[in-house]
């Protein structure tokens, strides 16, 4: 099983350790208006799956909000950020900084993206959120691009998982 580390203590992750060439779990998560909301399988268009622990940190800020910027110009690619942040915060967020080019989705209900994808922190001082990452799906369903931020406190690699879709 993979794992992170948090200001460079090991950290270790729960759930199913997806790597590339998986097809990417098709999983319903909850929106900010509390609606149903899938990300993975096969949806037709390319998936960009932002892992974030919380909304309310300065680095899962900038990610969510540097991707919002990205994704604007991207045609046919699905832009969303996963936390487990309450759908109520996310809107708040959404609302105070402009996002309005990506899904915000929450997984507080049951945690299944986490265990599905491999992205729970099982232990540390934020066990029970997600790990930083960041998944890329093909419009068959299948993961092209993978990053699980090494350091959670550091930002992904956006040029690469923007260069994984084709």
């Amino acid at each position: 099983m993979a794992n992170t580390k948090l200001k460079g203590h090991p950290v270790q992750l729960g759930g199913t350790e997806l790597n590339l060439g998986d097809l990417a779990p098709k999983i319903a998560l909850v929106a900010k208006d509390l609606s149903e909301k899938s990300v993975g399988g096969a949806s037709g268009k390319y998936q960009i799956i932002n892992v974030v622990p919380s909304l309310d940190t300065g680095v899962c800020a900038t990610q969510t909000r540097k991707f919002n910027e990205k994704a604007a110009a991207l045609p046919e690619v699905e832009v969303f950020v996963v936390s487990m942040d309450l759908p109520f915060a996310q809107g708040r967020f959404c609302a105070t900084e402009g996002i309005e080019n990506l899904t915000v989705l929450s997984d507080f209900r049951s945690k299944s993206f986490a265990q599905s994808y491999g992205m729970l922190l099982a232990d540390g001082p934020l066990a029970g959120v997600t790990a930083r990452a960041v998944f890329v799906v093909d419009p068959a369903g299948k993961i092209i691009y993978k990053e699980l931020v090494p350091e959670i406190t550091e930002e992904p690699n956006y040029e690469l998982a923007l260069g994984a879709i084709g």
